[in-house]
């Protein structure tokens, strides 16, 4: 997923290193399009679910059918980050949220 990283900071222009100098050398940003385009481009990958956080921001989860799978924040002033990559993704049934028995 190294080759995803230097990719995206190779083609958009608008890649900054952001979040401070432990994640600098880390997180990749962008505007939120530019991101997608790439990650649609080289890996096929799309938004398969999307969540709104506490603090504004815009988490979205993308994937590809070969089992890459990209995970993006879209702060809430514009700039689209680069969260985490990985491969093997499998999608699984939804299930009911596990409750704890009271009588144990």
């Amino acid at each position: 997923m190294l080759a995803k990283t230097r990719l995206i900071l190779g083609v958009s222009v608008a890649a900054a290193f952001v979040a401070g100098p432990a994640f600098a050398a880390e997180t990749l940003c962008g505007t939120r399009d530019s991101v997608l385009k790439q990650l649609a481009s080289e890996y096929q990958e799309a938004p398969v679910g999307i969540g709104l956080a506490s603090n504004g921001a815009v988490v979205e989860l993308l994937t590809a059918s070969t089992g890459t799978w990209t995970l993006i924040v879209t702060m809430p002033k514009g700039s689209t980050c680069l969260m985490g990559t990985g491969e093997a993704w499998q999608a699984v049934p939804r299930k009911v949220a596990y409750t704890a028995d009271k009588d144990s």
